[in-house]
């Protein structure tokens, strides 16, 4: 399942101590969807540095310099790739003629193999089915809205993709896997997270209680924030017959990586069927895997009024 989570303070309003504990709640806000392995990419001096450790985020010091004005980050639940090896942690650099960028992804990819094979990428000794995403932006040379919306279409799976390029923009590129995104104009700052839940535990934790809007992402949406934190929109296709595969308003794809992630949380693949049957969406199903007392109320709810058929 994974989380990403991160900032573009284009303002550069906010004391550092205080984007630090920002970045430090959300990360470990976001352990409920992952503690294998914890990343951050920043920019320092137009590079891009990464830090990266295969522990879960609160054993994790999460630094970056006090000029920092964007980052990402990354916690990971291990689906491909022996996260030991910190190579094939989360976030991954990657180089074009005109630069460096980090990105993080968080899903599962069913053609990265596929993907290596036809586009004809180079070899790696990184295991992780996100790296692909990398190639084939370095084969295209270019980071922006427009290869992105080329690799995009061409990945088959759930996913979101964060990047980072070293000029310090910001790229979220949406596909069926949640992502929020916060704005607080006052102070000139971006947050974003996978879940509004994540954002919201982290801000009551650090005490960050300012005003912001929510910037609304939909599916097939790419979002670029440039550094001087102007926001724009593109957009890439959905092909439903083939990567979204919607039946009867149900994503196969989100169905089966919750089938996959529900025993890590020791919740039974019938109570997953059951709560898809009472129409409750994956991400609504998603957000439970992190509030236990929600999902036990839900549940006893809905036995109480099918009891005959479950015992």
């Amino acid at each position: 399942m994974c989380a990403v989570y991160g900032f573009l303070d284009y303002g550069k309003k906010i004391h550092h101590r205080v984007l630090s504990k920002l970045l430090k709640e959300i990360s470990i806000a976001a352990e409920c969807r992952g503690t294998d392995a914890t990343g951050i990419s920043y920019v320092n001096d137009n590079q891009i540095v990464t830090y990266k450790k295969a522990k879960p985020a609160h054993k994790v010091r999460l630094y970056f310099p006090r000029d920092t004005t964007a980052l990402i980050g990354h916690n990971r639940m291990t689906t491909q790739g022996n996260e030991k090896y910190n190579f094939n942690n989360h976030p991954f650099e990657g180089k074009t003629d005109s630069g460096s960028f980090a990105l993080a992804h968080n899903g599962i990819l069913h053609n990265d193999r596929e993907l290596q094979k036809n586009e004809m990428l180079p070899k790696t000794h990184i295991e992780t089915d996100s790296y692909v995403a990398v190639q084939l932006l370095e084969k295209l040379n270019h980071v922006n809205s427009n290869s992105l919306k080329e690799v995009s279409e061409k990945l088959r799976g759930t996913f979101v993709l964060t990047v980072l390029r070293d000029d310090n923009t910001l790229y979220l590129v949406k596909g069926d896997n949640p992502i929020t995104l916060l704005h607080f104009p006052q102070y000139g700052l971006y947050l974003y997270a996978s879940t509004t839940d994540i954002l919201y535990k982290a801000m009551k934790s650090a005490r960050f209680t300012e005003p912001f809007e929510k910037i609304d992402i939909d599916t097939g949406d790419i979002v670029k924030i440039d550094s001087n934190g102007n926001i724009s929109k593109n957009h890439f296709h959905c092909d439903e017959g083939y990567s979204w595969r919607w039946y009867m308003g149900m994503n196969e794809e989100r169905e089966n990586e919750l089938y996959i992630f529900a025993g890590y949380y020791g919740i039974d693949v019938d109570d997953i069927d059951l709560l898809l049957e009472f129409g409750y969406s994956c991400d609504e199903i998603e957000e439970m895997f992190s509030d236990r007392q929600l999902f036990e109320t839900t549940m006893a709810e809905l036995r109480s009024v099918c009891e005959e058929v479950i015992t």
